[in-house]
């Protein structure tokens, strides 16, 4: 709903526009000119009343907020603070209809089914009526398991009845070390699902499993090293984190718990977390893309599984822009599985000259910093154990998620027989990793590539145009017996339209999934 403003996203030159004429991506509407993110943030500072109160906050009951329910008189509360957006209106990408439909009610979750990750604080500030008289926010309800007996060490803990499956942790020390373990109390399918952070004494551990979160949020009780180990056992659901005591000598505790300590809940209800990394090289991959290599302080642990991705966050002229990226590999034959504690991050991205963020990080340098959340995204590995033909879509920069996915399914998963990209994109010269896709398939007989472009030059042999029913009839063949797998990611345009022609030709629900950023 309250999106951030682009800049006319895909910018007028973008590879990534590719729907076909007369067809618009969800979520997306033309922008007026002087309509932009920069615009928007202008305008916000430019001094004008845009609440209509005159600057006083006043404090809104729920018949007040449902009278401002127009189109010229809109208010929506978020998190039981609200907003006038009225003169938001023409500067949000997802349209008039989509704020409409919070008019004059709490938007809160509706806000949160499209971009809980938007810091709708920062835009709207200068739109903010007050406080509603009665918290009307949905109620986010963890699951807290029950605590260690105490946080000193237990002499004996007993186990948990069979029947409570929420993840536990227990810790246990040396003179020089302390060390705390986590049961999942479930296989663990990736090392990608920890992240932990030390940060001036607080230790901050979250364990991705499924849909849930599992986080430990402690102030340690004696000072450490700044590092950090994190070594997992995959097939019995145990984590166990390392730190070393700064002074030798027995704690009597681990420490005292903090907010949101020790608690089980759903992932999309966990806020996001950010840490800081420093760039560390930069290098070209075409003409106007970019790998950026991230390293995260020696402090923090985190691996982004396959199909998830990352938020960055940067403030820009005042304002916290956020903007989602899908981690690669540093090349398409590299290893997605690093060693436990290698965790650099390799980020492929598009610089658009006449954009906001990216023009932004290209700017950044070597050095620098940026902030960056965990690992997001509903992507989930289970479906392709039992699939023997994997068909990938991707256009422009939709390219990201499926790099690794070609890894995994040639490198990791035997029953996959087939894997197959069809990869659209403007001109040749837009196409990543061109060479690489090329060799790949050259050596590798399980995996197949084609190329199509929109504007191909004269000597282009390949595939032309844009994504059709027919050009996904004629790349999409089952063999008989086969259980075959689709993903999609591009523009929102590209998506929509490729899953309703996918859906035309047969597909279920079950064998597809999008990549939504």
């Amino acid at each position: 709903m309250l999106n951030i403003p682009t800049q006319s996203f895909p910018s007028p030159s973008s590879q990534q526009r590719v729907a076909q004429s007369g067809q618009s991506g969800r979520n997306k509407v033309a922008l007026k000119p002087g309509h932009s993110l920069m615009d928007w943030i202008r305008f916000a500072k430019s001094g004008k009343d845009l609440t209509g109160l005159r600057g006083r906050l006043i404090e809104v009951t729920q018949e007040e907020l449902q009278k401002h329910n127009r189109r010229d008189d809109c208010w929506t509360c978020i998190r039981g603070m609200v907003y006038n957006v009225t003169p938001y209106m023409d500067y949000h990408p997802g349209g008039e209809e989509e704020l409409m439909k919070a008019a004059g009610i709490d938007g809160t979750e509706l806000f949160d089914q499209v971009h809980r990750w938007v810091n709708y604080e920062s835009m709207l500030k200068e739109c903010l009526v007050g406080r509603m008289a009665t918290k009307v926010t949905t109620a986010v309800k963890a699951i807290i398991p029950p605590p260690p007996t105490s946080l000193a060490p237990p002499a004996s803990v007993a186990p948990p009845p069979n029947k409570d499956s929420r993840p536990r942790y227990d810790w246990f020390q040396t003179d020089a070390t302390v060390h705390l373990v986590v049961y999942a109390k479930r296989k663990i399918p990736s090392s990608g699902c920890t992240s932990a952070d030390l940060q001036a004494g607080v230790l901050r551990v979250e364990v991705l499993l499924g849909k849930m979160s599992y986080m430990i949020h402690l102030c340690l009780a004696d000072e450490v090293e700044g590092n950090i180990a994190v070594h997992t056992a995959f097939s019995v659901g145990k984590i166990q984190i390392t730190l070393r005591k700064q002074t030798t000598g027995k704690w009597t505790s681990l420490g005292q718990p903090l907010e949101f300590h020790n608690t089980f809940l759903c992932k999309k209800d966990r806020a996001l977390f950010y840490r800081d990394c420093v760039l560390v090289s930069k290098t070209d991959v075409n003409h106007n893309t970019h790998m950026f290599r991230l390293q995260f302080s020696r402090g923090t642990v985190m691996h982004v599984p396959i199909g998830k991705h990352v938020y960055l966050k940067a403030q820009i002229q005042d304002t916290e822009v956020v903007r989602p990226y899908t981690p690669v590999d540093q090349n398409l034959l590299a290893a997605s599985h690093h060693s436990s504690q290698e965790s650099d991050l390799y980020l492929m991205i598009k610089v658009y000259p006449d954009g906001v963020f990216t023009p932004y990080l290209s700017s950044l340098h070597i050095g620098d910093r940026i902030s960056i959340s965990g690992p997001e995204g509903t992507f989930n590995l289970r479906p392709l154990r039992d699939v023997t033909n994997l068909y990938l879509l991707a256009a422009g920069t939709g390219f990201t998620p499926m790099a690794r996915l070609i890894h995994l399914a040639l490198q990791d998963i035997e029953t996959i027989r087939t894997t197959k990209l069809l990869f659209f994109n403007r001109r040749e010269e837009d196409i990543l990793w061109h060479r690489e896709l090329d060799d790949l398939a050259a050596k590798n007989e399980r995996f197949q590539v084609e190329l199509v472009l929109s504007e191909p030059s004269d000597s282009w042999t390949g595939r032309k145009g844009r994504v059709d029913e027919a050009m996904l009839s004629d790349f999409l063949v089952k063999p008989c017996g086969s259980r075959c797998y689709v993903c999609v990611c591009g523009p929102a345009a590209f998506t929509e339209i490729t899953m309703g022609l996918l859906k035309q030709l047969g597909f279920s629900e079950e064998e597809l999934h999008a990549f939504q950023g």
